[in-house]
């Protein structure tokens, strides 16, 4: 697909229609999904269409329709329309079909105006060598904040004042407050950098053994394929209420790990970024979500600042 043709521009706006009315998260894990099947579409020989283009590209990615309408579409719902039920633009759970039309519209626009800037991300140097979707993502809440609810990037000044920049209220202001435990962020984050690295290895190994590695997209899968399972397993905090929404959000901590592993041939050093993955993710909410009024969503923030370290870090060693 032409990234600058007519057709594309539309596609993607119709994507952040869709993306909007479903809500952020549910539209994640569709993306999730959508990956994951490009995946084996690859694996198994065929196109890198479904995975570059639906899942990573501007018909459906997490920076366009796959999730970003969801939070810009949320937080104009929230702050200027006001006409979300939960009254918050924190919300990526509620779809918002139920909004208004002009809700819906704000989704399209937004993945459009995300498709555009991925583009121009694309070309600019060290800029480039962060993940620029993931970069996209947070760059476009942080835009959608400022345009829609007039706060700053680190939230509301207030608040920040009141339990410092990195406070959490004794947890009443935290993201993912039943994972957010010191202790909690190794373990998960030292139990996912091993199995990411681990399904990076196999499926290169695999791809490599069997030549679809060489094709089109073929590098793309050992990195993605854990956080594809990590996004749909995201389903629980969609669906779930009480103690089973209380579910791990582990997409970063898979895809840095993946990275790592490939970049460094390691499994222990897998592991150890999935630890610092862990950690990191949880300053991004501390900095970015906490004290916000929108959803700047951290395993974003985290993703594209841990890329661009990786990447530093290989250039040195």
């Amino acid at each position: 697909m032409d990234p600058m043709s007519l057709s594309t521009l539309l596609i993607c706006f119709g994507g952040g229609v869709v993306g909007a009315a479903l809500g952020g998260l549910f539209s994640f894990v569709i993306c999730g999904l959508a990956v994951l099947v490009g995946c084996v579409v690859i694996m198994s020989g065929g196109s890198e269409f479904i995975l570059l283009q639906v899942g990573l590209g501007p018909i459906f990615g997490p920076h366009v329709g796959g999730f970003t309408a969801g939070v810009v579409a949320v937080t104009y719902a929230a702050g200027v329309k006001k006409n979300l039920a939960s009254a918050t633009g924190k919300d990526i759970l509620s779809p918002l079909v139920d909004t208004s039309w002009d809700v819906l519209i704000v989704g399209g626009v937004a993945a459009v105006i995300a498709h555009l800037l991925l583009q121009v991300l694309a070309q600019i140097p060290v800029i480039n060598t962060f993940d620029i979707i993931a970069l996209n993502v947070a760059i476009m809440a942080i835009a959608a904040r400022a345009l829609f609810n007039q706060e700053m990037p680190f939230g509301n000044l207030d608040s920040i004042k009141k339990n410092g920049l990195l406070g959490t209220d004794k947890g009443a202001l935290s993201w993912v407050p039943w994972a957010a435990a010191p202790s909690k962020l190794i373990t998960i984050g030292l139990g996912v950098g091993l199995l990411s690295g681990g399904l990076a290895m196999g499926v290169k190994e695999a791809m490599v053994a069997s030549g679809t590695y060489a094709n089109p997209g073929g590098p793309v899968v050992p990195v993605i394929i854990c956080w594809s399972l990590a996004a749909i397993s995201l389903i629980a905090l969609e669906l779930g209420t009480g103690e089973i929404q209380k579910f791990p959000v582990w997409h970063c901590q898979s895809i840095l790990s993946a990275i790592a592993f490939l970049t460094f041939d390691s499994i222990l050093i897998a592991g150890v970024v999935g630890i610092l993955a862990a950690l990191l993710q949880e300053l991004m909410a501390r900095l970015f979500w906490n004290h916000g009024s929108n959803h700047i969503d951290p395993p974003a923030c985290a993703i594209a600042v841990g890329t661009f370290i990786i990447n530093m870090v290989s250039k040195v060693v």
